[in-house]
């Protein structure tokens, strides 16, 4: 297949391109500058200058494409204190505009989520075959699109994101080991026992290209190794790397520390990808959450 990429470069992305390319697909990657063309130029891809904040520029890439993976997503969420939920109505916008293309040619477009929005309820492990359209969390907007998309005859597939990690950079927890390492506070909201899911981002790449292959109109995928780390233990590494020592925060005292990420500090978010696994063949491997951070190169 010809795959079109968004976010080709990106932390994923740069993992998804040679994944597909080693499994015999061509790649179009999107990029916004010469440099990340050059980059995928060398990793045996065409680079496709466009940006998501002018959706319209991803038009073409798409219909030349025998399928599209969407991981392009705007990171910022210094902005102001509705970021996420800016950023999350702006990819709601991209998947549109997509749509827009796709609709009627059973090409598949695989778009990205996150595994809290497959929880029935505080504690519930998030499951594949669940989606709560009723939750706050703004990555919602995601999937609502990917549904008004099907209903227009569009082929898509959703992939769930926990923590996704390396040695350098572990989801949301990236963030958080920024603010922890300026303000010199190494906190988790009460008692620290809620717990992120997470998978190393290698084996989330052959997720995406397994997801694209089956093609499953209306499939959700959770890409998930471990099903929930505590966020007391991810405090109890980070702070040791650093040199600080673990404290048990108010959910006031979180926010004022961490500002946007405060909320989410105390998000219990645990999930399961048995399904994904018994029905794609996936099996993630590679280092844990903790093993990654423990290498202290974030």
């Amino acid at each position: 297949m010809r795959v079109f990429v968004t976010g080709a470069t990106g932390f994923i992305g740069s993992r998804v391109v040679p994944e597909l390319i080693g499994a015999g697909h061509t790649v179009l990657g999107m990029t916004r500058s010469n440099e990340g063309a050059e980059r995928l130029m060398a990793a045996g891809a065409e680079p496709y200058h466009a940006n998501i904040d002018q959706p319209e520029s991803l038009k073409e890439g798409a219909a030349s494409a025998d399928g599209v993976i969407h991981l392009a997503f705007d990171h910022d969420f210094s902005r102001s204190a509705n970021a996420f939920a800016e950023n999350a109505e702006k990819d709601r916008v991209v998947i549109t505009t997509l749509a827009d293309v796709l609709a009627g040619t059973n090409k598949p477009l695989v778009i990205t989520s996150g595994v809290g929005l497959g929880s029935k309820g505080p504690g519930q492990t998030a499951t594949e075959d669940f989606f709560d359209a009723s939750t706050p969390v703004p990555r919602k907007f995601t999937e609502l699109a990917g549904i008004a998309a099907q209903e227009r005859g569009v082929n898509v597939s959703v992939v769930r994101l926990p923590q996704v990690h390396d040695p350098y950079k572990q989801g949301l927890i990236t963030y958080y080991n920024e603010v922890t390492r300026k303000i010199g506070i190494a906190g988790y909201v009460g008692d620290g026992a809620n717990r992120y899911s997470a998978a190393p981002v290698q084996s989330v790449a052959n997720l995406y290209r397994l997801v694209l292959e089956r093609a499953e109109a209306g499939s959700r995928w959770n890409a998930v190794q471990e099903e929930g780390v505590p966020m007391k233990d991810v405090v109890e590494v980070v702070a040791g790397v650093l040199k600080l020592e673990p404290k048990s925060l108010t959910q006031d005292e979180a926010n004022q520390h961490y500002g946007w990420l405060g909320h989410i500090l105390a998000w219990d978010m645990p999930a399961s990808s048995a399904y994904t696994q018994k029905t794609l063949g996936w099996d993630p491997t590679g280092p844990t959450l903790l093993e990654d951070l423990r290498q202290g190169k974030f």
